[in-house]
């Protein structure tokens, strides 16, 4: 049992949730995905091993992840959300082709205390950042 699996059935306990395998099941195949994945590509991957899981339970135990901070929800502008791995990350941002979708992670713990000069100034407490560039990848520029 990772802590993960604590943090969700913590989550699942004090919200009015039940604990279930499937949900457990979810958060596994998610843990290993290793990649920013949609609802439907996690749903397919689950497919493959238990059948029985229907879409709209992977969709609304995504949603769990990521109320209670195990994943997070990002949109790199074509219209499908995707999900990554939220808890224990390093800072990191995003750098999307636009013509293929392709996207790549990059390092920015440097913005750190960018990011805290900000929110300082504007008067603001910090709940979250993404960092996002897009531009064409090599591949789409030849």
């Amino acid at each position: 049992m990772t802590a993960e699996h604590d943090i969700l059935d913590e989550y699942l306990s004090n919200h009015g949730f039940k604990k279930t395998k499937q949900r457990h099941d979810i958060l596994d195949v998610f843990l290993n995905s290793g990649r920013h994945i949609s609802a439907y590509e996690l749903h397919a991957l689950l497919q493959r091993k238990h059948r029985g899981i229907g879409f709209s339970t992977v969709y609304r135990t995504l949603g769990i992840l990521t109320k209670c901070g195990i994943a997070n929800e990002v949109n790199f502008g074509d219209g499908q959300a995707r999900f990554e791995k939220a808890f224990k990350r390093e800072a990191h941002g995003h750098i999307i082709c636009t013509k293929c979708g392709k996207t790549e992670e990059f390092d920015i713990s440097s913005l750190a205390e960018f990011k805290k000069q900000a929110a300082d100034k504007a008067g603001y407490v910090v709940s979250g950042c993404r960092f996002e560039i897009y531009g064409l990848c090599q591949k789409c520029r030849s």
